[in-house]
């Protein structure tokens, strides 16, 4: 099954940004809608933003106005560009296929919000 690769997260302050991205063998990214997931701890995991196949693009309420999530079919990339981060975006972000998910989850990118 294949395993999507995110990368980019890290440890920024309050009204910070940082850039996530996402791979995939194969693909996936030019077949599929794609989206962006985080994890909270103690909480389940949520959708942030899907990339239609399209190209229309969906986000939670908490992130929209703040959080831009683009795709390169070529390259088989998906990015979630982050500004204006709080503390209550720390989490573990994932990518995986969208509505359904057909991918494996991979290992994730902690993203930590604090001062």
């Amino acid at each position: 099954q294949v395993q999507p690769v995110e990368s980019g997260g890290g440890l920024v302050q309050p009204g910070g940004s940082l850039r996530l991205s996402c791979s995939a063998s194969g693909s996936v990214f030019s077949i599929y809608s794609m989206a962006w997931y985080r994890q909270a701890p103690g909480k389940q995991r949520e959708l942030v933003a899907a990339i239609i196949s399209g190209g229309s693009t969906n986000y939670a309420d908490s992130v929209k106005g703040r959080f831009t999530i683009s795709r390169d079919n070529v390259k088989n990339m998906v990015y979630l560009q982050m500004n204006s981060l709080k503390p209550e975006d720390t989490a573990v972000y994932y990518c995986n296929t969208y509505p359904h998910l057909r991918l494996g989850w991979g290992q994730g990118t902690q993203v930590t919000v604090s001062s």
